[in-house]
């Protein structure tokens, strides 16, 4: 082929999808698990995603609706009547927003609502505000959706919390819409009412659209409470997407449910993309999730119980280690430490100058992964979920601690 050819070869793969990095939670997840299964005793914190099994009540039910020739066919694209009903219930339980079942979308985990969220609102040129350190699928879907990702960055002297003023900064007259999540992933930071009720009245003067990420509302720590931003500024309603699932909450990830709310041209827009997309969600998967948001939150509230002690363990555990410095977590199951003052420093003959470098030096040196925080805005940090054993969190950060002591 000479090089004439080759510059009309034809393109494999789309720009849009060719520029789709891979999400960087889930590799370092697979590269754990892949290296558990050759024998190595890998402790992985990579993963988001709660240790319990789904409670047993939840279980039954999924039993019970297999056996129903009805869960067995098409159903709604929107999701199932009774759920999006539960939705609306649980959501008014919950959070005190009230919003009526035709207000609501079922979609097959929360990654779908993210992505359906922007595709709906979002037109090439448009511009999101997204607080920095964010999750890694925020960007991607974005970008998808046609939209531009700004970042605007809070570091751990603000705590991980973007203040009004710095939104300013960064709003331009492109400005579409402002990515809010609390709990956040991945540093468990937390906004307290007042910050959330500033932000929405901020973006409301604005005309900016808010999607608020609420996914972990229930795992909030030391009396600290999640507040619904449509609550805390009702006038938000009509510009305001509010995204949550199943997945944490009752420690059903691997079922795919999740949703969003939104005013009922947005959902109607949204459905008719799901329509085509995936049709509608497990009908099992569905029915499950009624029994679990229609029950009770014991379960919830004994995960919860042992994410704290976690939670305080892994802080303690951090912040004994020079150079590495970790705000306490309010929210979530994640620890979001600083290492900034441990690269650039000799460790076992390298010299990590990125918190990327760190990374792959502890997983190949001591055998514990982490993701660093080039995944989720600067260099410069690391997360660790502390949703995994006790026993395995201590001796992870043990490993960690020994191998940075030895930093020069």
């Amino acid at each position: 082929m000479t090089d004439s050819d080759a510059t009309f070869a034809p393109r494999r793969v789309s720009r849009r999808i060719g520029a789709i990095a891979e999400s960087a939670t889930l590799a370092v997840d697979a590269k754990a698990k892949a290296l558990k299964a050759q024998g190595r005793p890998v402790i992985g914190f990579g993963a988001g995603e709660p240790d319990f099994p789904t409670p047993d009540y939840i279980l039954e039910a999924a039993i019970a609706a297999a056996r129903q020739p009805a869960n067995h066919r098409y159903t709604p694209a929107a999701g199932l009547p009774e759920l999006r009903e539960a939705i609306a219930t649980k959501t008014r339980r919950d959070s005190g927003y009230d919003v009526p079942a035709s207000q609501v979308l079922v979609t097959n985990g929360g990654k779908q609502a993210v992505y359906q969220a922007f595709a709906s609102i979002v037109d090439p040129g448009d511009e999101i505000l997204l607080p920095a350190p964010y999750w890694t699928t925020y960007p991607e879907a974005i970008a998808l959706a046609g939209g531009t990702t700004v970042e605007v960055f809070a570091g751990e002297d603000q705590d991980y919390l973007v203040t009004v003023e710095q939104l300013e900064e960064a709003r331009t007259e492109r400005t579409k819409a402002l990515l809010f999540c609390s709990p956040s992933n991945p540093t468990g930071a937390v906004y307290s009412p007042a910050q959330v009720r500033e932000i929405g009245e901020w973006a409301v003067a604005n005309g900016i659209w808010v999607i608020t990420d609420e996914i972990y509302e229930h795992l909030t720590y030391d009396g600290v409470r999640a507040a619904s931003m449509p609550v805390e500024v009702p006038e938000l309603a009509d510009t305001c997407i509010v995204l949550n699932g199943v997945a944490k909450t009752y420690a059903m990830t691997g079922w795919r449910v999740g949703w969003m709310i939104a005013p009922k041209d947005v959902i109607a827009a949204a459905t008719n993309l799901q329509s085509h997309l995936t049709s509608n969600v497990n009908n099992i998967a569905q029915r499950a999730a009624i029994t679990a948001l229609t029950g009770d939150l014991d379960a919830v509230e004994a995960m919860k119980e042992a994410f704290d002690r976690r939670r305080k363990t892994m802080v303690r555990m951090l912040n004994d280690i020079p150079g590495v410095e970790c705000p306490t977590p309010q929210g979530a199951f994640y620890c979001y430490p600083s290492v900034k003052g441990v690269l650039g420093h000799t460790i076992r003959g390298a010299r990590p100058l990125t918190s990327a470098d760190l990374a792959a030096l502890i997983l190949d040196e001591v055998e514990v992964a982490v993701v660093p925080g080039e995944a989720f805005g600067p260099s410069g940090y690391i997360r660790l979920s502390y949703a995994l054993g006790d026993a395995d969190l201590v001796e992870g950060v043990e490993r960690i601690q020994r191998l940075l002591s030895e930093a020069h």
